[in-house]
């Protein structure tokens, strides 16, 4: 079974502006071919022609979303059917979407019925809360993920604490489906724990793929390292 590959394993989410030089689809296939190579079980990728990119080199799950901004609506993950459809178009095995609390273009469990039932995938639900999560479930998700835990308005304080570690342990005591440990997972001891929680999968993207903000870390640790040099007038 599908959700069966993921259990235990390391997702990777694979994704980049696309103004930036790791948004290419070439760029972000290789970068999805070598997180295979080096043991993933799964990849997280987002727009239609990214994830036909990587459909063509891996042959795991590839959960696919569609990022896609309005004026009008604060939910920017697959916010309709017709984005989940490209989705799975492209090559994504399983469709993720943003089934916080907050307003959405179509009603949450309609979306999730059309999706499993019209285009024949799983479901992943992006929450923030705990109370997201069971309702998510409840809804016919087939998995929960904590991926929006501090990047909703009312979970914002929780972004400062790193890994939501005890949603994931909530989650996991209160819900029948698989919890994927999402956000910030900064190390390996991270996705450990997570895994200890009772996380079914782990999701790692920046601390692995952002070549641009890892370089940025170590550039601005070493700036706070500042030489100090004798006066060239001194004997």
């Amino acid at each position: 079974m599908l959700i069966q590959r993921l259990q235990g394993g390391l997702i990777v989410s694979c994704q980049a502006p696309e103004d930036m030089p790791l948004g290419r689809p070439a760029v972000l296939a290789a970068m999805a071919e070598a997180s295979v190579r080096g043991g993933a079980v799964g990849i997280r990728a987002n727009l239609p022609q990214n994830i036909r990119a990587i459909r063509e080199l891996v042959d795991v799950p590839i959960i696919g979303i569609y990022k896609h901004t309005s004026p009008n609506y604060p939910v920017y993950i697959t916010p309709t059917f017709e984005h989940a459809r490209a989705v799975v178009e492209a090559g994504a095995h399983i469709v993720a979407i943003d089934a916080t609390a907050r307003e959405r273009p179509q009603p949450l469990p309609e979306l999730i019925q059309r999706i499993r039932e019209q285009l024949g995938v799983p479901v992943m639900a992006d929450i923030s809360t705990l109370e997201e999560g069971i309702t998510a479930a409840e809804m016919g998700a087939d998995l929960v993920a904590t991926t929006l835990s501090g990047y909703t308005p009312y979970t914002q304080d929780r972004r400062a604490l790193g890994a939501d570690i005890a949603l994931v342990a909530q989650l996991a005591q209160k819900i029948s489906v698989p919890v994927i440990c999402e956000g910030r997972i900064a190390s390996p001891e991270d996705a450990r724990l997570a895994l200890q929680a009772g996380a079914w999968a782990v999701v790692v993207g920046t601390a692995i793929t952002a070549i641009d903000q890892v370089t940025a870390r170590f550039v601005q640790r070493m700036k706070q390292q500042v030489p100090h040099h004798r006066d060239s007038s001194d004997s």
